[in-house]
């Protein structure tokens, strides 16, 4: 086991260990920290302090013990060690000959796959996750970050402004260590506004965002930024001395790379003169996959392709103006930037069968998937309203969560019947923007919705998603969701894999077979724009466009801010090829509600 390595907070498990070869070395400290993990998440569950402290002692014991902790096991002399009672003996042995123990699984299936990842965190002990986790819900090392650059922590009995400093620091020791890439939803902002503070630079022609980011990938390492300009320097040091730049890393004559407060995040600029921008930020723009096919295909026709330009084997250069210009030259059609990823794109382009009506955020003219505070949501049904006004969409469907999700204020009935009433008087008093009547119901275990039917068809907008028991295997998760797309009042199935970027993964299911019924039954599958989840994936996209699957963006807002991961779910829909007519809510409110009750 590596170093430093909490083996279940990681999903690592020990190597089952057979009796013959039990007396061999065990590694005493990770034994010790899963009882200390059971420790942590007994103290969040409420237990008792002396049980808490009994796993406490118990792994202090295990951790300093002198001889081998293998004989001790194979001999049955646990209990022989002061603090090992019968019960820790019992689970250690589990442990340690089994290489798993059902008790910790149990145990942490009650809370978010990252809270023991807090642990891992320079200063941060039991007592602060605990406290962290019971007063903000704070669950993830990104929960963790939010919190802090919030101002949420601070108001923490204990806590202070040093102690959230502190936290964010050792946030991006951890992050650095791990070289972990980040979530797009969390970079793209940053590198936003660094492009407009490069725009805003004196010479500068051009500017673009290069790299993962302008791909639209899911995560990313850094920000790569390209510029044009016939002096570089002012540029250069505009972005040098932007707002929020935490320290220079290296500056020349013609890139300037920084390390930002925000996140720890890299960001490189480089400028060049105009004539060499489109290859250059073509370049730069990758994937890198994508860049050697064109370069092969260049090859071909005796022309060189590199960031300062375009060749021929004379040496003499060729004019490129654009990335446009670009592909013509190899005779293929513009491939938008989402879809350079050497996933069939060039050979779609140079036979001219490449999509050009890729969904754009402009097509979008309503907002699926919304919370309010008539359940999970941090503002009121009015306010979400006009916040989607003021985007310029015309409808947002409110999607509160159902009777199932205690956890997150699910709605009864009565309370749905009254919520109803509620939009009825906004619709009637925020003129431009239609609140349609909804809900996320929870698939249950069975895969049955949390309403009858007598509830759902009343409804403009049902969405069914799974929330709990992730843990079923494939058969029983296929099952699951094949039996809610079955279901004639299931409209759209919302986050269709479950997956929370980086923290939990997809569960299993045969994702062929939910879209083949999906296509089947006409339920609409959701593309949501959630940057923890992207869910369902780009792959997932492409290979539902194909089987005429509808799919819908969605945003899943919990808050006013949140209707803007619109973006994000068209990026992630034009990355699987998705065009503006497989999206229903491209349509207007009473066409989509229309679409969405059109079973097939």
């Amino acid at each position: 086991m590596q170093a430093g390595l909490h083996p279940c907070s990681q999903g690592i498990t020990f190597a089952p260990v057979t009796p013959d070869v039990i007396t061999s070395t065990v590694d005493k400290a990770a034994v010790a920290q899963v009882l200390r993990d059971i420790a942590l998440l007994l103290q969040l569950d409420g237990e008792s302090g002396y049980r808490v402290r009994a796993y406490e002692m118990g792994a202090d014991r295990i951790a300093g013990l002198p001889q081998e902790l293998g004989p001790l096991v194979a001999e049955g002399r646990l209990e022989s060690l002061p603090g090992i009672g019968p019960a820790l003996a019992e689970k250690i042995s589990e442990l340690v000959t089994t290489g798993r123990l059902g008790y910790l699984e149990e145990l942490k299936a009650k809370f978010p796959p990252g809270l023991l990842e807090l642990m891992k965190l320079p200063d941060i002990g039991p007592k602060k996750v605990a406290t962290l986790w019971r007063e903000l819900q704070v669950g993830s090392v990104d929960d963790l970050e939010r919190a802090c650059r919030e101002g949420r922590v601070r108001q923490l009995r204990g806590f202070g402004e040093k102690s959230e400093a502190k936290m964010l620091e050792g946030i991006a020791v951890y992050r650095r260590a791990r070289g972990e890439r980040k979530l797009l939803g969390d970079v793209l902002p940053v590198a936003e506004a660094l492009l407009e503070h490069v725009k805003a630079s004196p010479g500068v022609v051009r500017a673009s965002l290069g790299g993962s980011v302008r791909r639209r990938a899911e995560t990313v390492a850094d920000v790569d930024i390209i510029a044009s300009a016939k002096d570089a320097a002012p540029v250069l040091d505009a972005l040098a001395n932007a707002p929020g730049v935490a320290a220079v890393l290296g500056k020349g004559g013609s890139k300037c790379s920084v390390r930002m407060t925000a996140g720890d995040l890299q960001v490189d600029l480089r400028v060049l003169p105009d004539e060499d921008y489109a290859t250059a930020l073509h370049h730069f723009t990758g994937s890198k996959a994508h860049h050697i096919r064109l370069r092969n295909l260049g090859h071909e026709r005796g022309l060189k392709i590199s960031e300062w330009g375009v060749q021929r084997d004379d040496g003499t250069k060729v004019p490129v103006t654009d990335e446009a210009a670009l592909y013509a030259l190899l005779d293929m059609q513009y491939v938008p930037p989402e879809l350079r990823e050497d996933n069939g794109e060039v050979e779609a382009a140079r036979e001219r069968r490449l999509p050009e009506d890729l969904v754009t955020l402009e097509d979008v003219q309503g907002a699926v998937h919304a919370h309010s505070t008539w359940s999970d949501g941090k503002n009121s049904l009015e306010e979400m309203a006009l916040a989607a006004r003021a985007l310029g969409l015309k409808y947002l469907t409110v999607t509160e969560h159902s009777q199932a999700a205690i956890y997150a204020g699910g709605l009864k009935v009565e309370d749905l019947q009254r919520q109803w009433e509620e939009i009825d008087r906004i619709n009637a008093a925020v003129p431009g923007v239609r609140l349609l009547k909804g809900i996320e119901v929870d698939i249950l275990e069975t895969g049955a919705l949390d309403y009858p039917d007598s509830v759902l068809e009343q409804l403009e907008v049902v969405i069914g998603s799974i929330h709990v028991r992730h843990g079923m295997d494939e058969d029983q998760m296929t099952r699951r969701l094949l039996n809610a797309l079955d279901n004639p009042c299931l409209q759209i199935l919302g986050h269709p894999t479950g997956r929370l970027l980086p923290s939990r993964e997809p569960y299993p299911v045969r994702m062929e077979e939910i879209l083949e019924r999906a296509a089947e039954r006409g339920v609409a599958v959701e593309v949501n724009g959630k940057p923890a989840r992207l869910d369902i994936k780009s792959e997932y996209v492409r290979q539902a466009v194909q089987r005429g699957v509808r799919l819908v963006v969605s945003c899943d807002a919990h808050r006013q801010e949140d209707l803007r991961n619109l973006a994000f779910a068209v990026a992630t829909a034009r990355r699987g090829w998705a065009r503006k007519r497989d999206i229903l809510n491209t349509l207007p409110a009473d066409s989509f509600v229309a679409a969405l009750r059109a079973r097939r």
